[in-house]
């Protein structure tokens, strides 16, 4: 992070290798360890005593573990096999032990010779392998392997007592190999320029960076690792605060027209004709949001609420008070069908305030336009004139709003709807069709928690409606185990049909359209035979297609069953959303596509087929598509997978709570951080190696505190050189995007 010379002298380059150049490249191609600060910034996972065992019990399936354990019994078996026909071939089976559970490690052929002299019982080492299952039993096959001997100046005390650091691995490179590596260019730490400013690190009593990195890769005792990760914390957490805090005071420079509406115009007579109160929650956001919109620097804020919190109400409001004060306001929505459910919606809501410069339209009414990718030449036409000359206040509309012939008469507010789907150049695409900034509301409906927004949406002010309208219905949610129970799922279409009779409408969803398109690659390749107990898993999702046909002949004869998918044509998608609307269509099987927006209060049910295949936000957004009006909604979570497997905790932690706050950190805390701050796509450099999202919600909120006030002092770093050193490693281009998603 804090890259100096020395410390970014290549791992791999031709002349003087740091390390040998197979090392070098796969800690490059595997890792994405490219210099010496990289890998000094490689940090151990964990740490084993010699004296105290990992627990063998706990081992996951399918992972690449290092375990420190001793060697309870060998045994080498001779067998007969096809390469060795005369009984001559050789398995050696080694039994380790940690006191908590045993593990058997594999070895044959030629490869039996040196473990069986090395391994003997009573020896203690290091194992490197992937866990496998062989006979209902946890094996290593051919693991990598180090023996632990003392050094005979050691006690027994010391040697049991020292700390073995285990650092993430890969295959192709043991953790003892990287530590070995680690140690080699340990000594360059000496030379690691300090990004905190000396203020702020004595002041917390924080060590310095050097020290840091000694005690995190050679620490004598537990207290050197926490005053390591201490230091190292502070260091992610503030050069991460910092970036954002920049942002943040440059956008706030920008000019932008404060947008005040008007005393009796559009919002006033929007409010009069609803026929309900807002809640609380509604009324102390929208305060927010007209203060910001009042300044003349633009507003930047996410505004995040349960599913149903009734955000485009409060988003909706926000754009009359732009059209009031003689601007326009575009939001930008995901998907085809999601655009075309607020168009009718927010058409609906405002009645003839929508209906300006038409007959029978009131005078403070403006144009709600519509523009999709999919719309025929004319009706395109029509809606560009509309934006041009101001004529239509508002436009509701997907990427296609973003397109340079796209011109506005006067755009001075944007809120872009599920805001992680979009990129921040069509972001800013959009807010550069303004003459000056526009204000930015950014809307989500998949709950973040406060650490989390603070970490990815550092640079937006936050808004929380945490309190669902009057009249929403409660949810209840079921796990459906199919596998283990078939009679479970012929109940749960019996309760959708009971739904239908009682005259309400069901979802079904599917992780999978079912045409051939749905995966080319697969295609036509055949399938190995699987045993049962790798069925669920290794089968290819539910489908659509398929779930309707089968449903339609079978469980659900008789009902008028649809689909819907991404792949339709968008005026089929259209004309089903809205005979479901209607109440025409009693089932709807569809993916996805569903997620966010729509809004069919007649809905009550939802079948969610392979639910182990979603995530557990996804699975609460589904969720809050039923139980939208007066009636109780029903959500049944369908899965295959056995009961003792992560995928029905998961499930049934869904089914437990309703609040999405406390599923977002359930799905957070088994998730890699990198993959909740937009950083899967960056490869292995991720910028948060040891700080944790939920568990360091103090120092993120500390530090951030911090950053602002050193932005605040000193905006271009001047004075602080190694924090500028820090800032130009961590927004290296990709990074650069990411934090741009803001």
């Amino acid at each position: 992070m804090d890259l100096v010379p020395a410390l970014e002298e290549p791992l791999r380059q031709p002349l003087k290798s740091v390390l040998g150049p197979a090392t070098a490249k796969v800690m490059a191609e595997h890792l994405g360890l490219l210099t010496v600060g990289d890998l000094l910034h490689h940090y151990p996972r964990r740490y084993e005593e010699r004296g105290q065992l990992t627990h063998l019990a706990d081992l996951p399936m399918d992972e690449h573990v290092t375990v420190v354990a001793q060697v309870a019994d060998a045994r080498l078996h001779t067998f007969a096999s096809a390469k060795a026909p005369r009984g001559k071939g050789q398995r050696l089976e080694v039994t380790i032990t940690d006191g908590s559970g045993r593990l058997q490690l594999v070895f044959f052929g030629a490869g039996v010779h040196k473990p069986h002299k090395e391994l003997l019982p009573g020896t203690r080492a290091m194992f490197a392998g992937k866990v496998s299952v062989f006979n209902r039993r946890l094996q290593l096959a051919h693991p990598a392997y180090e023996l632990l001997r003392g050094d005979p100046e050691e006690s027994v005390e010391t040697w049991a007592g020292a700390l073995i650091p285990i650092y993430p691995a890969t295959a192709k490179l043991e953790s003892w190999k990287i530590g070995k590596a680690i140690q080699t260019v340990l000594p360059t730490a000496q030379e690691a320029v300090d990004p905190l400013p000396d203020t702020l690190r004595q002041g917390r009593g924080l060590v310095p960076l050097p020290e840091a990195l000694l005690k995190i890769h050679r620490p004598h005792t537990k207290a050197d690792i926490e005053d390591a990760r201490s230091r190292l914390k502070w260091d992610e957490a503030f050069v991460l605060q910092v970036a954002l805090a920049r942002r943040r005071h440059a956008d706030a420079q920008l000019p932008a027209v404060p947008r005040k509406p008007a005393p009796d115009g559009l919002l006033t007579a929007f409010d009069a004709r609803l026929p309900f109160t807002l809640t609380d929650g509604q009324q102390r956001v929208s305060r927010e949001i007209f203060d910001d919109l009042a300044t003349d620097h633009p507003m930047h804020r996410l505004l995040q609420g349960e599913v149903g919190s009734g955000k485009t109400m409060v988003a909706l409001r926000a754009m009359l008070a732009v059209v009031d004060a003689g601007g326009q306001a575009a939001m930008l929505a995901p998907t085809e069908v999601l655009a075309q459910q607020h168009h009718r919606s927010i058409v609906e809501m405002m009645g003839e305030l929508a209906e300006g410069g038409m007959l029978g339209g009131s005078e403070q009414a403006t144009k709600v336009v519509l523009l999709t990718g999919s719309m025929g030449t004319a009706a395109r036409r029509h809606a560009l004139l509309d934006l041009t000359t101001g004529e239509a206040g508002i436009v509701i509309g997907t990427h296609a709003l973003i397109e340079d012939k796209v011109q506005f008469h006067d755009l001075g507010l944007v809120v872009v709807d599920e805001q992680h789907r979009f990129g921040v150049e069509q972001r800013d695409a959009l807010r550069g069709k303004g003459k000056q900034p526009p204000h930015l509301l950014v809307m989500t409906a998949t709950p973040i928690p406060r650490t989390v927004a603070m970490t990815v949406f550092g640079d937006l002010e936050t808004s929380v409606l945490d309190q669902l309208p009057a009249g929403r219905s409660p949810i209840a949610s079921h796990v459906v185990p199919a596998a283990d129970k078939p009679h479970f799922l012929s109940r749960a279409w019996e309760r959708v049909r009971e739904e239908v009779e009682n005259g309400h409408q069901a979802y079904v969803v599917c992780p999978r359209i079912g045409d051939e398109e749905d995966d080319p690659k697969k295609a036509g390749r055949k399938k190995a035979p699987q045993p049962p107990e790798d069925a669920a898993e290794k089968r290819p999702p539910l489908a659509v297609l398929e779930v309707a046909d089968q449903l339609s002949k079978g469980p659900l004869q008789g009902l008028r069953v649809e689909v819907l998918h991404g792949r339709m044509h968008p005026d089929d998608k259209d004309a089903v959303m809205r005979r479901f609307a209607a109440g025409e269509t009693h089932v709807l099987v569809a993916t996805t596509v569903i997620e966010v927006g729509v809004n069919v209060p007649n809905a009550t049910a939802m079948v969610i087929m392979d639910a182990d295949r979603f995530g557990v936000s996804q699975l609460h957004q589904l969720r809050g598509r039923v139980g939208r009006g007066s009636a109780p909604g029903l959500c049944l979570l369908v899965t295959e997978m056995p009961e003792a497997s992560p995928a029905r905790q998961r499930l049934g932690a869904v089914a437990a709570t309703l609040d999405g706050f406390e599923l977002s950190r359930i799905d957070l805390e088994q998730r890699r951080e990198g993959d909740v701050l937009g950083q899967a796509q960056s490869g292995a450099r991720t910028s948060l190696r040891m700080l944790a999202v939920i568990e360091d919600e103090e120092i993120i909120a500390e530090a951030r505190q911090e950053a602002t006030a050193v932005v605040a002092a000193d905006p271009e770093l001047t004075g602080l050189p190694g924090l500028r050193t820090a800032l130009d490693a961590l927004l290296d281009e990709e990074r650069e995007q990411y934090l741009d998603k803001g």
